[in-house]
Formats: structure tokens, sequence, C-alpha cells
């Protein structure tokens, strides 16, 4: 099978792992990067272009586009997608997971447990949107932040008000959710393949930091999840559409509530955290799913 990385950087721990894996099961995998790619958009004809040649022959992509280029890398997977070519995770569900206020409103539809979440325009309502996440503490989100950049816990009404206020001013849209102290920074990420969750981890934040990412210093152990959180995790990929997911949940005391779903997740922490060889299982997922007009949300905005 001849199967496209979307990838800026293959020289990643998860990229050389897909990379690897692929190549060991006798697959050829090419990677690409997809800000220099260029297509024609023709009727019936869809081309994509990379470095002077055109992509032909590929029967799968694996889409690894980072968050400050979704823009442009999901418009090269929709040509992708055009081209009859099988997306592991497809472009309608990974802009879902990628607009933090419209992945939050899905969940919240299809009955997924969450944080308490406000969201305002308006900077006079400031007092009324931190009555409905509880009240201080609260945790203030960029829309926009990944890894745990553009979270602030504001631990005071007074605090929370001001930066909600500064943040508005600048014309910044944030989110502000109640604060789960029960979770005493730490979070649990399920790794969905399919339906199927390969791979859990526990993640603790660094001492001193609420936020739990391994990229800020956090720490990982293996994890059993409860029966709720296992269902709430397949459900919550399930509600973006998609096949490759990293969900992030809290334990509440009033059960699983999920942070977020990461439709590009890394797989270093977990395969080194509980062994499993989630490289392979999204190989093996690929495997089994790739084949010509296999996109399912094809036609969909």
């Amino acid at each position: 099978m001849k199967i496209a990385l979307l990838t800026r950087n293959p020289k990643l721990y998860s990229h050389k792992r897909l990379i690897e894996t692929a190549e060991a099961r006798g697959h050829q995998i090419v990677p690409i990067d997809y800000l220099k790619c260029y297509m024609n958009i023709t009727s019936k004809k869809p081309e994509l272009r990379y470095m002077g040649e055109k992509l032909e022959g590929f029967e799968a992509v694996i889409p690894r586009i980072a968050a400050s280029h979704t823009f442009y890398g999901l418009a090269v997977l929709r040509q992708f997608e055009m081209m009859g070519v099988y997306p592991v995770n497809e472009s309608v569900a990974i802009g879902r997971s990628r607009d933090k206020l419209r992945s939050l409103q899905l969940l919240a539809r299809d009955g997924v447990g969450l944080p308490v979440t406000a969201f305002a325009n308006d900077s006079t309502r400031t007092d009324d949107v931190l009555n409905i996440v509880g009240g201080a503490p609260v945790v203030i989100k960029l829309l926009e932040g990944t890894q745990g950049i553009g979270v602030v816990l504001s631990e005071t009404h007074k605090s929370a008000k001001s930066v909600i206020e500064a943040f508005h001013g600048a014309d910044i849209a944030i989110l502000v959710q109640e604060f789960i102290k029960e979770a005493e920074g730490r979070d649990i990420r399920a790794f969905v393949v399919g339906r199927r969750i390969v791979a859990t981890m526990e993640r603790k934040g660094a001492e001193d930091d609420f936020r739990s990412n391994l990229h800020r210093g956090g720490s990982a152990k293996e994890v059993e999840l409860s029966a709720a959180e296992r269902m709430t995790a397949l459900k919550a990929a399930k509600s973006m559409g998609l096949n490759v997911a990293g969900v992030d949940m809290l334990r509440s005391a009033h059960g699983p509530v999920v942070m977020e779903v990461n439709s590009s997740p890394g797989l270093e922490g977990i395969e080194q955290a509980t062994g499993v060889d989630v490289a392979g299982a999204i190989i093996g997922f690929i495997e089994r799913n790739a084949g010509p007009g296999k996109t399912k949300t094809r036609g969909k905005g």
C-alpha cells in the first residue's frame, strides 16, 4: 500500500514510528510537507503537486497537521479526499476538533460529560459568566491555544474578572470553565483507534502547575479506565467523527469530563508509558479500512 504522511517534520518521534511501522509491514510511506503542496482544483480531475511532481497512486493519507497550519493543511487533505485517497482522519472531523467552541457544542449535543463552560462576547456580562461556571477558581482558555499554552487558572473572582476583561479588550476569544479541583493536576488520555481504545495513560502536571501536558514537564503512567470513562472516550471520538483521537478527560466528582479531543495525538508519551504499539494499531486500522470511495463525509461542509 502507498501511504502519504502529511507532516512538516518527519523526524518527530510520532512520525518516525509511523514510518518505521508502515515500512516494516511492507508498505511504502511518503512524508509530505503539506505547506509545499499546491493544487489544481479542476472539475472531475483534481490534482495535487509537490516539489514539481504530481502526487499519484496513494491509497491512504495520514494527516499530522500542526494546529498553526490547520487552514492550509485541511485544504491539502480535502484535495486528497477529492482524489479518492482514504484519510485516516477526515478533513471535516479534524476541522471540528480544532474549533474548541464547536467541538464542545457538539460534545454537549451528544451528551458527553464536560466541565461547565461559558462563552460570551460582551465584557459587561463577566460577573454572569463567572456565576455560570460556579465562581472562582476558574480556568480561562484561549480558543486557539494548544499544549497547555493560553490556559490560565484564576483563583479569585477579582483576578478572573481582570483576565477576562483584558482578553476581551484585546479582542481575543476565550472560554471560561469550572476548575475541577478534585482532579489534582491529573488528567487521563485515552488513545482511540477506530472504535477501540488501544492505550490509556494518566498524566500529572509538573510541580505547582495545574496543567498536565507532557510538553510542559508533566509525567505519565499507564492507567485503567472505568466503564464510564471508556464509554465517554469512545463517544467523544465518535462525536467528532475521528478514527484516530486522543481524548483527554478529568476525573470529576460528577464523573468523567472531556477537556479536549485531539486529532493528531502524539505517540511518544503514551507508547513509553504503556508499552503499547500504538503506531501498529494505526497502520493496522489503515490496512483494514483503506479503499477508494470510503470518505464518509464527502460533500459535507
